[in-house]
């Protein structure tokens, strides 16, 4: 038997294994599919959105296309699609600025039916290329294993940054970043060895954080753009857990305030606007030009009895870098607590139009309140809406906005109530958000097995190459810098 005739016969053999696909009947309704990536829009840098069909069905394919391309993936085990990474990224190319159509054909009851077709927007604009979180087990009152990580959203890849192996299976947290640079960061540790660990390129400096002045050693962080100066707030944090009520875990603060971390000169200032024992100050986060201070503050209240009457407003104050000085007076833009609401995780868009904050009931821990929803303020007209299309019935928490401020990353328990999960949503130049999607995975199941829940996403535009062997060497092994309070 010549070449030839192998090569023929096997593809007779391929052909006869293939069944044609006839469709007998169109719906109207569109497919469930897990994760609900229809009508989202997404970057066209992202990883392929592998997904499950969730309709019953003997056999199942879809059909990718562009204007000039069509992807055909057939399901696999459990009516899983998982499309091929380069043709993905053509269809991607082929579709900025445009849509890609969906439309999925089962084989139910011996016939094959094609659900109604979605569409998926491609923004112009792209999604900075990492993502870096913390995996937490949900209850967040015991751990074992946990660490700080990063992910590739241009494909699956994940990189441990620090894992608590490495330093006495301590506590790790708060990671911040440096205007998404993933040279310029850092992050806590606490329990065995704690300190402040942060990260200036090769440099990698321990600090001991907490003064005789301060309540506590430094906590909820944000960048200076400039690189020169951190944002803390130092808090007295207290957690309790509920028998009967849908809000599991409370965590609350007995006392806290704001201070500026100096780090050429590893000194800390603050105002007595910003530290005073009548107001609890918490959440800071700098303007994009450096020149004012965003944070959250409360009238102070008996805690833990008051707890549920805790209700922060956003405020802000202006801060000259040059003198490190701050203004004399502290605007509030927006009164929370005149619509009986809290205010927490206030962040500004890098271009300066826009500042996202989560918006809840009482409190300012509230990635357990799940009357927790995302809100925009537009910083040019004082206009105070929510967003939405990317809220859900229960908590949207954390977020984090890209470099160019098209992009924002949430946690949300949309899911199953119990874990966090980041999603990501387009936000256009008039600030209104897009259907979000949940972080892609390489298996669509991935999601009902992994018991960890995300923390604290932050965009980074590049990946963080510090090793962990070394950072876990510099917290148990440096005598670390004491940090010191300057009047």
């Amino acid at each position: 038997m010549n070449k030839q005739t192998i090569y023929l016969w096997m593809l007779a053999l391929l052909m006869a294994c293939s069944e044609p696909v006839l469709v007998k009947k169109n719906l109207e309704v569109q497919p469930v599919i897990f994760p609900d990536y229809v009508g989202v829009t997404i970057p066209s840098n992202i990883a392929p959105l592998n997904f499950e069909l969730k309709n019953q069905c003997q056999d199942a394919r879809a059909l990718i296309t562009s204007e000039t391309e069509t992807i055909e993936v057939k399901a696999k085990k459990g009516n899983s699609f998982v499309i091929p990474a380069s043709k993905w990224k053509k269809i991607l190319q082929l579709s900025t600025g445009k849509s890609i159509g969906v439309t999925i054909q089962a084989k139910v009851d011996g016939e094959w039916i094609a659900y109604a077709p979605f569409n998926i927007d491609v923004a112009n604009e792209p999604i900075d290329s990492w993502l870096a979180y913390r995996l937490i087990e949900p209850g967040y009152e015991l751990w074992n294993h946990m660490g700080i990580y990063q992910r590739n959203l241009e494909n699956y890849t994940e990189d441990a940054i620090v894992e608590n192996k490495m330093s006495g299976n301590n506590c790790m947290n708060c990671h911040s970043f440096c205007m998404q640079n993933p040279d310029k960061m850092l992050f806590h540790m606490r329990e065995t060895y704690p300190c402040t660990i942060l990260i200036d390129g090769d440099k990698v400096e321990k600090l001991n954080t907490k003064t005789e002045q301060t309540i506590s050693p430094l906590v909820y962080p944000s960048w200076h753009p400039s690189g020169k100066y951190v944002a803390f707030s130092v808090n007295k944090t207290k957690q309790s857990f509920h028998m009967n009520d849908k809000n599991r875990v409370e965590v609350f603060d007995s006392a806290s305030d704001v201070v500026v971390y100096d780090t050429e000169k590893h000194e800390i200032v603050t105002s007595p606007l910003l530290s005073s024992e009548s107001s609890f100050e918490t959440f800071p986060t700098f303007s994009p030009d450096g020149k004012r201070l965003f944070f959250c503050t409360a009238q102070a209240r008996p805690m833990p009895r008051e707890y549920n009457e805790v209700k922060y407003s956003l405020c802000s104050v202006s801060f000259d870098p040059s003198a490190r000085r701050f203004g004399t007076t502290v605007d509030t833009l927006y009164n929370a607590v005149a619509d009986g609401k809290s205010v927490s995780f206030p962040r500004v868009s890098p271009d300066g139009k826009y500042l996202l904050f989560t918006l809840s009931g009482y409190g300012n821990f509230s990635i357990w309140h799940k009357d927790a929803d995302l809100y925009m303020l537009g910083l040019a007209t004082n206009n105070i809406y929510p967003l939405n299309i990317v809220n859900s019935d229960d908590v949207e928490s954390y977020h984090s906005w890209s470099s160019n401020s098209r992009w924002i990353v949430f946690s949300s328990r949309r899911i199953d109530g119990l874990y966090t999960r980041p999603f990501f949503a387009y936000v256009d130049e008039d600030g209104q958000a897009h259907k979000p999607f949940l972080l892609p995975q390489e298996d669509p199941e991935f999601y009902f097995r992994f018991m960890k829940s995300y923390n604290i996403p932050e965009f980074i535009t590049g990946k963080v190459n510090q090793q962990g062997r070394v950072l876990g060497l510099k917290a148990k092994e440096d005598k670390g810098i004491d940090v010191k309070f300057v009047q």
